[in-house]
């Protein structure tokens, strides 16, 4: 462990590994809290998978592919947002049509492409052991403005995340907050991935909030907690990954997949009071 800490203190790269990791839990802890609240965890993995269609449009037509994913994805987050509210439909089943869709047509015109530049695909699949200084400032601009609107909207998304119809009654707007908290998740998505890759980012968004929400007493709690819990993850996954020799992101989701797992065990030997649970917040 002494030479993690004194590699830690030498190589830069893992300085802004572990940098990365802490600001990426922020912005994924909260964003994930209305995640797994609204019960939408594929959310995720969804507009993960959309974006890749708008990346390689872009990447056809000779524009930025990372232009092409925000605008994918803030389309992706309207298009399940209003199909919700005007079709009634599950966000899942238009989750699940929009990453098939993303994905064929990411493939057709990639396919189209003439040189196709493996750059795209490190773009969409990340790796924390990369991350610049200029990636860190990106994180830190996004979990600046999430906390922002987090704090500006906590009220309304507090109302619209558990009871819609009492918000419509209260004169709330209901459609307009619910596609600005879908739009702030596909901003996150897409920018996390882009610094630590598709699958440490589904893991923030739903691990961490899931295990806080078994635990948490309130929203706010539960946020925290979440946040806490990613920066404790993506620090022992650092740790044991530089220790053992094993690739980070993965040793990072496997520590928060572990942590999940043992929550969920503790949770049913946990004798709690009739009627009395801390988790509010199923997911």
């Amino acid at each position: 462990m002494d030479g993690f800490f004194q590699a830690l203190s030498t190589y830069s790269f893992l300085q802004h590994a572990l940098l990365a990791g802490i600001l990426a839990s922020i912005a994924a802890g909260i964003a994930g809290t209305y995640v797994v609240v609204k019960r939408i965890s594929l959310i995720s993995g969804g507009i993960a998978h959309s974006i890749l269609g708008g990346m390689g449009i872009a990447y056809y037509f000779g524009f930025d592919p990372a232009q092409g994913a925000v605008i994918s994805a803030l389309i992706a987050a309207v298009i399940i947002g209003l199909v919700s509210l005007k079709a009634r439909q599950h966000e899942d089943t238009v989750i699940g049509a929009l990453w098939a869709i993303g994905m064929a047509l990411g493939i057709v015109f990639i396919a189209r492409t003439p040189g196709y530049n493996v750059d795209l695909m490190t773009f969409l699949f990340g790796n924390i052991l990369l991350v610049s200084s200029e990636d860190l400032i990106l994180i830190a601009l996004l979990d600046g403005f999430i906390l922002a609107i987090t704090v500006l909207f906590y009220k309304q998304f507090l109302v619209v995340a558990f009871d819609e119809e009492h918000a419509r009654l209260r004169g709330m707007p209901v459609e307009f907050l619910y596609l600005l908290l879908l739009m702030l998740l596909a901003l996150t998505v897409v920018i996390l991935i882009k610094v630590v890759g598709l699958i440490l980012v589904i893991a923030l968004l739903t691990l961490p909030p899931a295990i806080a929400n078994r635990f948490a007493g309130g929203l706010a709690q539960m946020m925290l907690l979440a946040v806490g819990l990613g920066m404790v993850f993506n620090a022992a996954g650092l740790l044991v990954s530089y220790q053992l020799d094993l690739p980070t992101g993965a040793t990072i989701v496997l520590i928060a997949g572990a942590a999940y797992l043992l929550a969920l065990i503790g949770r049913h030997f946990q004798k709690a009071p009739a009627g009395e649970s801390r988790g509010q917040y199923s997911s």
